[in-house]
């Protein structure tokens, strides 16, 4: 039972880690892409 509290809580953190992963590169990918249009107004 022991063992079976361990995976499950490995596979909970490893989500929680791959998820925030994705967030911040979307975040990152949003914030590229407002700058590069205030970029091409500038122009």
């Amino acid at each position: 039972m022991q063992r079976f509290i361990c995976l499950m809580f490995v596979l909970l953190m490893s989500a929680s880690v791959l998820s925030g992963c994705n967030t911040m590169e979307g975040a990152g990918e949003d914030i590229e892409s407002g700058g590069e249009a205030i970029q091409n107004e500038a122009e």
